[in-house]
């Protein structure tokens, strides 16, 4: 893959990085329910290089920001707050370039391992090197399916995993480590905690819905939806059907 701003974006991570190992607050900021400081010192990271690229920014932490007209990257700069505030290795920074086309270059970094996903519009999808394909499942009965939120009753996989990073688990559906990947919560995903993972679910030949059918590249900061991706559209209509029902 070759895209000027797949090369930026892994500088950005690589500058989340650094503040991630130098930082010694894991605490909350005290500005909203969840955000940690750290949160915002990613941020901080994050803007100054996409800012300098000439890139308008719409971040989980900052809203939208940067010169009008300019293509929008979404970036969610600490996926996984929690987790990485608990020593737990799930966590991510995760960019994805929107352009008048629509997604373009999505990059997932887990912050933890090192391992970093990518993917270019057209061009496929890939981690550290190896090129993605989704599983190719079908059946959800044979199923090992990556959620968000609590599940409300049995529905017929095989298996389940709650992780806690949303950006990585949507990457491991196209990788095939997971067949299917599915929010369990109504409407608790703003775009930059899935619109990287769902391009390269895309280009890895998995499927992504909101699970009401709405648009998911939305560039609205308040706008929130219900991701499910699966292997195949087969697994994806299974997945619907339970997820609607409740």
């Amino acid at each position: 893959m070759n895209h000027p701003a797949l090369s930026l974006f892994h500088d950005v991570a690589d500058a989340v990085h650094a503040r991630l190992r130098a930082t010694t607050d894991w605490g909350e900021s005290g500005r909203r329910a969840g955000q940690y400081a750290v949160d915002l010192d990613a941020d901080d990271a994050v803007l100054a290089l996409l800012h300098g690229a000439g890139y308008a920014v719409l971040s989980e932490e900052s809203g939208r920001s940067g010169p009008a007209g300019a293509a929008v990257v979404v970036v969610d700069p600490l996926d996984g707050s929690t987790n990485a505030s608990r020593g737990v290795p799930w966590y991510a920074t995760a960019l994805c370039l929107v352009d008048a086309d629509g997604p373009a270059v999505a990059l997932v970094a887990n912050q933890a391992s090192g391992e970093r996903f990518s993917a270019v519009r057209g061009e496929g999808a890939w981690r550290s090197g190896e090129r993605l394909v989704a599983s190719g499942r079908v059946d959800p009965a044979g199923a090992i399916v990556g959620i968000s939120g609590l599940p409300g009753g049995r529905y017929g996989w095989a298996q389940f995993r709650a992780l806690g990073a949303s950006a990585l688990d949507l990457c491991l559906v196209g990788a095939g480590s997971f067949d299917a990947f599915v929010d369990m919560s109504p409407d608790a995903h703003g775009v930059w905690d899935y619109l990287g993972g769902a391009l390269i679910c895309q280009e890895a030949g998995a499927v992504v819905v909101d699970a009401l059918g709405r648009e998911l590249a939305v560039l609205d900061h308040d706008a929130r939806r219900t991701p499910v991706a699966a292997a195949t559209p087969e697994l994806l209509e299974a997945l619907l059907s339970v997820r609607r029902a409740g």
